[in-house]
């Protein structure tokens, strides 16, 4: 007798149970239905960000490679060519051109004055013809002169 009663108990557990499940489970599935379609709708939309990231990410790249490229190929803007001067004194039947002077210049520095060729960064000569003599300025401090 006791198995019937578990039975009988039972069923009339189950009877009410299928009707409210019944009745809950249709809502529950709308819900679902619409949890799942928001679900995939938040997912397609990080995918989507995500997709859009690297599309950024890439063309950032691209631009910075673009960027690389293009610098080598600027060129330097066109040097003005130095114009050439020779300088020549010539007086008395005696010419001197601008280099034979320095060199007179150099020597004096570096055998009359006993310094050092490194030494010597700046030369300013003066040519007086009628006195046969050039006066010069050394390193802006040094003054002389010389006889040609």
């Amino acid at each position: 007798m006791a198995t019937k009663k578990i039975v009988a108990k039972a069923a009339k557990v189950e009877a009410p149970k299928t009707e409210s499940v019944k009745a809950v489970t249709q809502p529950v599935a709308k819900e679902t239905v619409k949890e799942d379609t928001v679900k995939n709708a938040t997912v397609k939309e990080e995918a989507a960000k995500k997709e859009v990231v690297k599309k950024e990410a890439v063309k950032k790249e691209t631009v910075k490679k673009e960027a690389v490229k293009k610098a080598p190929a600027k060129k330097a803007p066109a040097k003005k060519a130095e114009v050439k001067s020779e300088v020549h004194i010539q007086f008395e039947g005696k010419s001197y051109s601008q280099e034979d002077l320095m060199k007179m210049a150099k020597d004096v520095w570096k055998y009359d004055l006993k310094q050092k060729v490194g030494d010597l960064v700046s030369i300013e000569l003066y040519v007086k013809p009628e006195e046969n003599m050039v006066y010069y300025v050394m390193n802006k401090e040094m003054t002389g002169s010389f006889y040609i």
